[in-house]
């Protein structure tokens, strides 16, 4: 709720008000139905609508553009304000046909529509004119229809000012106005990224979804001759009727479609930013995806989230169990599958002893499949040989933030980021790996004037974005960071006051880091010393420091170390305990944070409870009725070597392509070859699949339920869309007849059940329940019994006996595979804004395979100069671990001899971890991916460029200040409303002076 401070007038009746916010706020919490048909709340002001007039203080204004005062009057039914929205609105149904009835957008959530019927128009006065441009259809999720297009300017500010890719605009000097994508490029051809924000603010139906047309209605799927003779018989009866009747015509077919259409809440099974938004489905047709008001995303997507869903009903889909005999895989009921898993788990278990199985839970699925693994594991099997993927990239990060402050999680959300006085990022391309968050700091950045710093090996989006852009020699980030530190406790620019009360460890920290002086650093990492004190100085004097940083800092041998040093720098600095400051170790997927938490590791119960704790495993077997194994188990990378020991010898994975996303791939592959048994549990036949002996069908997230937890440690409830395809069944159904099958007795039959047992032996989610997250609510952890969270962690103090955090002595670890004679180029990999990690659910749509078909090789102009390479050349990359061949790609982003490879791929044989080895860091054993010498040989093939011209790395943005309104009133044919009272006058029914809401608040 917000807080008041002030009061204003409106229609004679005091009303509270907070100061400097829009007025248009106030009015839409009183519940008055006043058009505002540019006004979005996630968008602020555009005034290009003029149909949220108001009079203010006797002056006629536009409510959505001015700000709450002390004292201000307002009157919202003057016959001026009135006949002036009115003729405003009048004005933009000259811009667009009403012809609801056929119209995909019918849905009751038309601007237009609504407004049409709000202001109980019965004929318009401005003609409609439509304007000398085809739609654009070449993007292959929407389409542009001029001839629907407002001109509101939603669609421009949302590109430039929220997503800030900044391609749209509109060229308002032109006869003929429309939106223009890089100044008049075809979409497809243009900067766009697909991220729908475009799609999702448009008020009517100018910009649509293509899966949305022809299949909403009942009507919407005519052959164009019949649907363009609807439309004339619309216009025909408009001036004999009026547009009640038709209006009245539409809501019924509306209200029809409400039978066939579900609009379901559900979580992205993406990144880790934990956006949410409605699916709307008919039958197994998914519709779109409708972002709202996530708590996390706003109206914000990204091309995956948005539109990247047709793995959900792929061909591809695995709908039955299979199982392996002799050679081949066959078709089999549950009960074979399950009695064939259950007599071999036991035979493997009786010979040699429950260690001898291991459990891989994946962090795609839900905080109560990862409990049920992990408890299938421990309490069923007698094993704490259990882990999950954050082995592979987040726990150096986990590990830092343990030794230094307590908890292992973002200090706090992502409007800290947003209130941030300075943003470093450190590893991370955030823009394409966590798209939404970036637009957040990008939005800040450009709006606000945040200051950005980026540290990075390539020059992606943020760091061309950033106010400085470093890059460091590849592992070397510790060094700089803490040499950043030093500098600043030398001259004395600690924050002492936060230092003495809130922090441990400085004499002996201080000791530690001597050795780190800039001229050490500026050896070590490329980086100059005023540089670095330039870093310093930003930190010192910012208004709060946020520092992100994700795979490029824990991806090597000394991830741990780094990301202690990072924690170091903001402790010093006092950067904990207050808003828009602290540590935000960006998590790659949809739940790898919840999976964590959940215990999914070797050595922790649920929500990192030591499992070497007696009164821990006491707890836990209270509640469960076994003793639960004393012994850390063994993780991901331990596994594999234990297969090759031969001392594990079965293996149960879940939802993680473990064959391709591992380090040293080849070794791997190898390893599951030997394994006696393997189980893989999968919504696809994946690579790792094949190596399986029995394969058991998945459901992905839109066909279950259950809770997900994303980077800021929020917990979030999706719900079941679609019902499970063909026999397959959601994981957490799985594993329970998994644990039945050997004799569990487990009678689960919700996941709200699960989440109770998971309240009740986790103290950081004792306050969770699914009430509590109904509908969009969410909660972040620790979450008290009461139900209340901690957005900010810290406040208090931090979690150690003694409340204060820890300077934490880390050392430089430096890379282990540097280039050499034989192996001359570093290949550094990570992810791109289209696909998502190897690609497996990304490939399975045909609109992001146009966009990037496959992967290939980043190399510089210096170096393709260098070599006489050009983009679209075959070459076959070689490392000390494996060979791939792949085809070139010539750009700015890499410098020198660093290379760049995408982890996407459809070919496994193409995978970049066919080169990655099996070094890790020493702390966590995360693999070193980013720690990776090749050499390049050339082949004699040469083929197209790899990254087709529709990918939106050719196009060239169009950066404004968002619509840029001023020059629509600028224009000739341009008046105020208010100079039209005595020449428009709308033929309408007489509204009455006030009226009760219907509905129509700020989401309008």
């Amino acid at each position: 709720m917000p807080s008041f401070d002030t009061h204003v007038t409106v229609n004679g009746v005091p009303q509270p008000a907070t100061s400097g916010e829009p007025l248009i706020e106030v009015l839409n919490r009183v519940g008055l139905e006043l058009p505002q048909v540019c006004y979005h709340p996630q968008l602020g002001p555009i005034q290009t609508c003029d149909t949220c007039l108001v009079n203010v203080n006797g002056e006629l204004v536009r409510s959505c553009a001015t700000r709450v005062a002390a004292g201000q009057t307002v009157q919202t039914e003057t016959d001026a304000a009135r006949t002036s929205r009115a003729a405003a609105f009048d004005k933009l149904l000259g811009n667009h046909l009403l012809y609801c009835t056929v119209c995909d957008n019918n849905n009751g959530n038309c601007v237009m529509h609504n407004t049409t019927a709000l202001l109980k128009v019965e004929h318009q006065v401005t003609p409609y004119q439509p304007k000398p441009y085809p739609k654009d259809e070449t993007n292959p999720f929407y389409r542009y229809d001029p001839d629907q297009c407002i001109l509101c300017g939603r669609c421009v500010e949302a590109c430039q000012n929220l997503q800030v890719n900044e391609t749209l605009t509109i060229n308002w000097e032109d006869p003929h106005p429309r939106v223009l994508w890089d100044g008049g490029r075809p979409i497809n051809e243009s900067s766009c990224v697909s991220c729908g924000h475009c799609v999702s603010v448009c008020p009517c139906n100018a910009l649509m979804e293509k899966s949305m047309l022809g299949e909403a209605g009942l009507m919407t799927d005519l052959p164009l001759p019949v649907f363009h003779a609807a439309i004339d018989l619309v216009k025909a009866a408009e001036p004999s009727t009026g547009y009640g009747p038709i209006l009245q015509l539409s809501e019924t077919e509306a209200a029809i479609r409400e039978e066939s259409i579900e609009r379901t809440k559900t979580v992205c099974t993406y990144c880790g930013v934990g956006c949410s938004f409605e699916v709307w489905t008919k039958a197994r047709h998914i519709l779109k995806i409708e972002p709202t008001h996530g708590p996390a995303n706003g109206v914000s997507t990204c091309i995956k989230g948005k539109f990247g869903w047709d793995y959900v009903n792929s061909e591809k889909r695995l709908t039955t169990p299979l199982i392996r005999e002799n050679g081949a895989f066959r078709p089999a009921s549950w009960d074979e599958a399950l009695g064939l898993i259950a007599r071999r788990f036991r035979e493997i278990r009786a010979q040699h002893g429950p260690d001898a199985l291991g459990f891989i839970a994946s962090s795609k699925c839900t905080n109560e499949e990862a409990w049920l693994m992990q408890k299938l594991g421990r309490a069923v099997i007698g094993t704490n040989n259990i882990d999950n993927c954050s082995r592979y990239c987040q726990s150096p990060a986990t590990m830092g933030l343990w030794r230094t402050v307590g908890y292992g999680g973002d200090s706090g959300s992502i409007h800290d980021l947003e209130q941030a006085g300075l943003v470093i990022g450190i590893g991370t391309n955030t823009a394409e790996s966590h798209p939404v968050l970036a637009t957040r700091v990008k939005r800040a950045h450009k709006l606000r004037g945040q200051r950005l710093i980026v540290a990075d090996l390539r020059e992606h989006e943020m760091a061309r974005r950033a106010d400085l852009f470093i890059r460091p020699n590849p592992g070397t980030d510790f060094v700089w960071v803490t040499a950043v530190a030093k500098y600043i406790l030398d001259h004395g620019l600690e924050d002492r006051a936060f230092i003495e009360r809130w922090v441990n460890g400085l004499d002996e920290y201080r000791a530690s880091i001597a050795p780190y002086t800039l001229a050490y650093a500026e050896e070590v990492t490329g980086i100059n010393q005023d540089t670095l004190k330039q870093i310093a100085h930003e930190i010192v004097q910012a208004d709060g420091t946020c520092i992100m940083w994700a795979m490029g800092v824990t991806q090597q041998c000394g991830g741990s170390e780094t990301s202690t040093a990072i924690s170091n720098l903001l402790l010093i600095t006092g950067n904990y305990m207050r808003p828009g400051a602290g540590a935000y170790p960006l998590r790659g997927h949809n739940n790898v944070q919840g999976a964590s938490d959940m215990g999914a590791m070797p050595n922790f119960v649920g929500g990192y409870q030591k499992i070497d704790d007696s009164a821990v495993r006491e707890k836990f077997a209270a509640r469960w009725g076994v003793e639960l194994p004393q012994k850390a188990g063994l993780d991901n990378h331990e596994m594999v070597d234990a297969i090759y020991q031969g001392t594990l010898k079965a293996m149960y994975l879940k939802g993680e392509e473990m064959g391709i996303v591992d380090s040293n791939a080849n070794y791997v592959d190898a390893a599951f070859e030997r394994l006696e048994f393997f189980v893989v549990q999968d919504v696809f036949f994946s690579h790792t699949a094949s190596f399986a002996d029995v394969v058991l069908p998945a459901s992905p997230s839109l066909e279950k339920e259950g809770t997900f937890t994303n980077t800021e440690r929020r917990i979030q409830r999706l719900y079941r869309a679609l019902e499970p395809l063909g026999d397959s069944k959601p994981d957490w159904e799985i594993i329970q007849l998994v644990a039945n099958a050997l004799g569990a007795g487990w009678n689960y039959t919700h996941p709200s059940e699960i989440m109770e047992e998971i309240a009740a032996l986790v103290p950081l989610y004792s306050g969770v329940t699914y009430e509590r997250l109904e509908g969009f609510k969410s909660l972040q952890w620790p979450v008290l019994p009461d139900g209340s969270d901690t957005p900010l962690l810290f406040t208090e103090g931090f979690p150690f006996p003694d409340r204060k955090a820890r300077l934490y002595p880390a050392s430089f670890i430096a890379p282990q595979e540097t280039p050499d004679a034989e192996y001359d180029l570093h290949l550094n990999n990570g992810r791109m804004l289209e696909h998502f990690h190897e690609g497996n659910m990304t490939f399975k749509s045909p609109g992001i395979t146009e966009k990037v078909p496959g992967t290939f090789v980043e190399v510089s102009p210096e170096l393709a100069r260098e070599r006489g390479l050009e983009s679209g050349r075959l070459v076959r990359l070689v490392s000390r671990h494996g060979d791939v061949r792949v085809r070139v790609l010539v750009t700015d982003w890499v410098e020198g001899k660093q290379l760049y490879m995408p982890m996407n791929t459809p070919d496994a044989r193409q995978a970049v971890n066919r080169l990655t080895g099996s070094h890790t860091d020493l702390s966590t054993h995360t693999p070193a991916y980013k720690d990776t010498a090749v050499r390049m040989e050339i082949l004699p093939e040469e083929g197209e460029n790899p990254l087709p011209r529709v990918n939106h790395r050719y196009g060239h943005p169009t950066p404004q200040r968002g619509v840029e309104v001023e020059r629509k009133w600028r224009r000739a044919d341009y008046r105020f409303p208010g100079a039209l009272e005595g020449r428009v006058q709308i033929a309408r029914r007489v509204a009455p002076e006030t009226s009760t809401p219907t509905g129509m608040g700020s989401d309008d």
